[in-house]
């Protein structure tokens, strides 16, 4: 039954994330497209945008599919905690805990979902189990350790930038409206910095 249950979850959760990745990339499955994606990206403080939204698209899609082979593991359940913790904490930014409100639900739960199929492994229905395969746990130990430093660095840079360019945006939006309050404004640019297309899963 174990082993069942973390075949599904890791066909689920890294089905999706991986085909997450694909939509920014390429466009599949109904998505963006790497350009609008990199525009996103821009606005919500990770600049450059291009190379960017191509670093999380590759994440999600190459941490996805080792997630539902159950190859090299614990590398994919690693890599997409790290890219989901990314997206809770900028694009999902300031806007609550939950998805109605573009809040970082739905990221926030695939970084769980990750971090429990890391710690776990992958079961006996895997490609490393089928394979005879281990990775060493120096590398395994790297991967985390580089995964953690990848994702405080991209959210310290997404914050700062968002700082930064916080009230030229606030100025924006008074201009604009120039009957609203200070306070309404300030939301206004606040919405404008942190579109909820942008990361879609994450």
């Amino acid at each position: 039954m174990r082993d069942t249950t973390l075949f599904g979850l890791r066909l689920t959760l890294g089905g999706y994330l991986a085909a997450h990745g694909a939509q920014k990339l390429f466009g599949a499955f109904g998505g963006r497209g790497l350009e609008a994606s990199a525009d996103g990206f821009d606005r919500i403080g990770l600049a450059p945008g291009r190379p960017m939204a191509t670093l999380a698209a590759t994440a999600e899609l190459t941490g996805g599919l080792l997630t539902a082979a159950g190859l090299a593991d614990p590398l994919g359940p690693i890599t997409l905690t790290a890219t989901m913790a990314v997206a809770s904490t900028t694009g999902h930014r300031g806007k609550g805990p939950f998805a109605a409100k573009g809040g970082f639900e739905l990221p926030l739960t695939n970084m769980a979902a990750a971090a429990a199929l890391g710690a776990t492994g992958p079961g006996r229905f895997s490609l490393d189990s089928l394979l005879g395969l281990r990775l060493p746990r120096r590398l395994a130990r790297l991967a985390l350790v580089g995964g953690v430093a990848a994702a405080a660095t991209m959210i310290a840079r997404s914050a700062v930038r968002v700082r930064r360019d916080m009230p030229a945006m606030a100025s924006a939006a008074e201009a604009s409206f120039p009957h609203t309050s200070g306070r309404a404004a300030d939301s206004s640019a606040e919405g404008r910095v942190r579109p909820s297309a942008v990361t879609g899963a994450g």
